[in-house]
C-alpha cells in the first residue's frame, strides 16, 4: 500500500498515535517498502509535528484519530513531499483528497505485484538507515537518530539473549505495550525484541499512564515489564496510600515483611543464596498478594530505564521482593548499553555492558568519574542531515560520547553520577551534580513532587519545589488539589490545607517549617558548603508534559523550567548577600 501511494526510497512514513497493531504494521511496512519508519510523539504540537515530517521528507503520515489529524491538516500545506494521510483509530469524519481510512489503505496494495516489493526488499543492505528516532533534545530542535537494519536486529538479538528472554518455541514471553513507540525504549522492547523472540504483545489503553495501566497488567499478567521511573514511582505512591488505609495489624505485618524482604534481597545481591524461613512466610503472606494486586505475579523481569530512578523507589520494591533492574543507554545506541541482571545486580547501578558493547570512561578524575562513551554494533549511523552534530557525538575513534558522567566499580558495574550539561558550576567554581540533591529533598519531604536545583554561575544554590497534586485524567494538567497522601501528610503536621494555593498564599507555617526542616537535614549531609541549598520557593503548579517542563519519558527539561520560572530564580539572587 505504501508503494501504491508512491513512497520513495529513504523518505519518511510518520506515525502519530498511541501504541496499536496498526502502529507496528505501518512501521514495519514502511521499512520493507524502502522508506524510513518515523514515530512522532502524540503530545507534539502541530509545529513540532511539522518539524519532524519536513525533516525526514515524509511521503506518508499515519494518524490515530481526528484529534491528531487536525494537527496535520494545519501543517500539510507546508509539507511538499506529502502524498497521503491515513487515519487508523476511528472512522473518518470527512472525505478529503489523499485521506484514507485504514481499510482503504490496506486495499491499495492489492494491485501491486509481490515481485515489485521483493525487489525492493532484496535491494536493501544491513548498513542502510531504516528507522529515525527523534531525540527530544533538552536543548534546540530534536535530532533524527538514524538507525540501520543491523542496529535494530543486532541490538534486539544481543539484548534479548543477555536478559535471557525465552524463545516462543520454548515458552512465549508476554509484554504490555504502553510507553511511547516514538521513543527507542518502547520500540526496541515492543517491536524488535518481540519480533526476534516471538513475544506476545498486548496493547494498553491510551490513558494507561493516567491510571489504567495496573488494570491492564492484572488482566495480561506480563512475564516482562519495562517502566520508566515515573511509572514505578506512581505505583509506589498508590501502594503506600492503600497501605496507609489498612488495619493496624495489616500494617504491622507489611512492615515486618518489608524489613525481611529488603534484608534478604540485599544479601542475595551480595552473593548469599539461602532463603530464610521468615522470608518464605513473608512471601506467602505478603509478597505474592502484592504482586497479584499489581499484575506482576508472572513477571520475572521488571526493568526501569530512560531516566534516573531514586534509591528509595528501588528499595521500596526490593522490600516487597520485586527487584527492579536498571538499564542504561540512549537512542544513539539503539536503546540498551548496560543492563542489570538477577545474578548481576547492585542497587543504583545500571548493570554491566550487553555482550558485544564496550564502555570507555573518558578523562576520568581521581575518583574514576568521567564521560561515559560507548562502542559496538548498536551505535547509530549519525543524525539525519546534521553532520556537525554527528561529529560532536561520535569521535574519530568511533566512540559515542553520551554526555553522561559515570564510573565503574571494582566488579565492572556502571554507575551514572550525573550529566555533563546539567552540572551546576557555581560562581566559586564548584561542580554540583543536581540529581542526588534533588532526590534527597524529595526523600526528606514526602509532600514534594518535583525539585529542581539552580545556581549555575551564582554564589549559592537554590531550589524550585512543587507539591504532589491531583492530575486531570483527560488533559494530564496538574490541578490545585493536593493528593490524598499529601493531605494526610499536612494533617500530621497540624495543617488543614487541601490545596497548593492555600499553602502558598498563607505561607502555611506547618508545611513551610517541615520543608525547611527537610532541606536542613539534606544540607547536613552535603559534601561541602557550596552544595547546600540556601533558598527555596514553592511553585503554584506541578511540572507536567502539557506544561512543557517534562519530556515524553518524564525527564526534567531544565532549560524550559529555568526559562519559565526565571523571575522566581532571579528573586533568589536579587539580594546580593549570600544567606547564612
Amino acid at each position: 500500500s505504501c508503494l501504491q501511494l508512491g513512497l520513495e526510497r529513504f523518505h519518511g512514513v510518520c506515525i502519530l498515535g498511541f501504541n496499536s497493531a496498526e502502529w507496528f504494521i505501518a512501521d514495519i511496512g514502511a521499512i520493507l517498502a524502502g522508506g524510513l519508519a518515523v514515530g512522532i510523539y502524540t503530545t507534539n504540537s502541530p509545529e513540532a509535528c511539522h518539524y519532524v515530517a519536513e525533516n525526514c521528507s515524509a511521503n506518508v503520515l499515519v494518524v490515530e484519530n481526528h484529534k491528531q489529524l487536525q494537527k496535520i491538516l494545519e501543517i500539510e500545506h507546508k509539507l511538499p513531499h506529502l502524498k497521503a494521510v491515513i487515519q487508523y483509530g476511528e472512522e473518518l469524519k470527512e472525505k478529503r483528497p489523499n485521506l484514507y481510512s485504514w481499510s482503504e489503505f490496506m486495499d491499495l496494495g492489492k494491485d501491486v505485484p509481490d515481485t515489485q516489493l521483493r525487489e525492493i526488499i532484496e535491494s536493501q543492505k544491513p548498513n542502510q538507515c531504516c528507522t529515525l528516532i527523534y531525540t527530544s533534545g533538552t536543548t534546540g530542535q530534536p535530532k533524527g537518530v538514524m538507525l540501520s537494519h543491523d542496529n535494530l536486529t543486532w541490538t534486539a538479538s544481543a539484548a534479548g539473549r543477555f536478559i535471557m528472554l525465552t524463545d516462543a518455541q520454548e515458552k512465549q514471553e508476554v509484554v504490555v505495550s504502553y510507553l511511547p513507540l516514538s521513543h527507542i525504549a518502547a520500540q526496541m522492547s515492543d517491536i524488535w525484541l518481540a519480533m526476534t523472540f516471538g513475544v506476545q504483545v498486548f496493547f494498553a489503553q491510551p490513558n494507561a499512564l493516567k491510571g489504567t495501566l495496573v488494570d491492564t497488567l492484572r488482566e495480561v499478567k506480563p512475564t516482562a515489564f519495562l517502566g520508566v521511573p515515573r511509572v514505578w514511582e506512581k505505583m509506589e505512591e498508590k501502594m503506600k496510600s492503600i497501605g496507609a488505609k489498612s488495619s493496624a495489624l495489616r500494617r504491622k505485618v507489611a512492615l515486618w515483611a518489608k524489613g525481611v524482604g529488603l534484608q534478604t534481597n540485599l544479601k542475595r545481591m551480595n552473593g548469599y543464596s539461602e532463603v530464610p524461613v521468615n522470608f518464605r512466610l513473608a512471601r506467602h503472606l505478603v509478597y505474592k498478594k502484592v504482586r497479584k494486586a499489581i499484575g506482576l505475579d508472572r513477571c520475572t523481569k521488571c526493568y526501569t530505564g530512560a531516566a534516573p530512578i531514586t534509591r528509595e523507589t528501588l528499595e521500596f520494591f526490593l522490600s516487597l521482593n520485586i527487584p527492579v533492574f536498571e538499564m542504561y543507554g540512549m537512542s544513539e545506541s539503539s536503546g540498551p548499553h548496560t543492563i542489570s541482571l538477577p545474578q548481576a545486580f547492585k542497587l543504583t547501578s545500571c548493570g554491566k555492558e550487553v555482550t558485544g558493547c564496550r564502555t570507555l570512561i573518558h578523562k576520568p578524575d581521581r575518583d574514576g568519574n568521567g564521560e561515559i562513551c560507548f562502542s559496538g554494533r548498536h551505535i547509530f549511523m549519525g543524525y539525519l542531515n546534521m553532520e556537525e552534530k554527528t561529529k560532536e557525538a561520535i569521535d574519530e575513534g568511533g566512540w559515542l560520547h553520551s554526555g553522561d558522567l559515570g564510573k565503574h566499580d571494582k566488579d565492572g558495574f556502571l554507575y551514572i553520577t550525573g550529566r555533563i550539561k546539567e552540572l551546576i558550576i557555581t560562581a566559586g567554581g564548584e561542580n554540583v551534580p543536581p540529581v542526588p540533591i534533588e532526590d534527597a529533598v524529595k526523600d526528606a519531604v514526602p509532600i514534594v513532587s518535583n525539585a529542581m536545583l539552580v545556581g549555575d554561575k551564582a554564589k549559592f544554590l537554590a531550589m524550585l519545589l512543587t507539591l504532589k497534586c491531583n492530575v486531570d485524567v483527560e488533559t494530564g494538567e496538574p490541578e490545585d488539589d493536593l493528593t490524598p497522601e499529601a493531605i494526610e501528610y499536612c494533617q500530621k503536621l497540624g495543617s488543614k490545607a487541601t490545596k497548593v494555593s492555600e499553602i502558598i498564599s498563607s505561607k502555611d507555617k506547618a508545611v513551610y517549617a517541615a520543608i525547611q526542616k527537610g532541606i536542613a537535614a539534606v544540607n547536613e549531609g552535603a559534601v561541602s558548603n557550596a552544595q547546600k541549598v540556601q533558598k527555596w520557593v514553592l511553585l503554584e503548579k506541578d511540572f507536567s508534559l502539557s506544561g512543557g517542563e517534562l519530556g515524553p519519558t518524564m525527564k526534567l527539561k531544565r532549560s524550559v523550567v529555568a526559562q519559565k520560572y526565571k523571575d522566581q530564580i532571579a528573586q533568589f539572587y536579587a539580594d546580593a548577600e549570600t544567606p547564612t
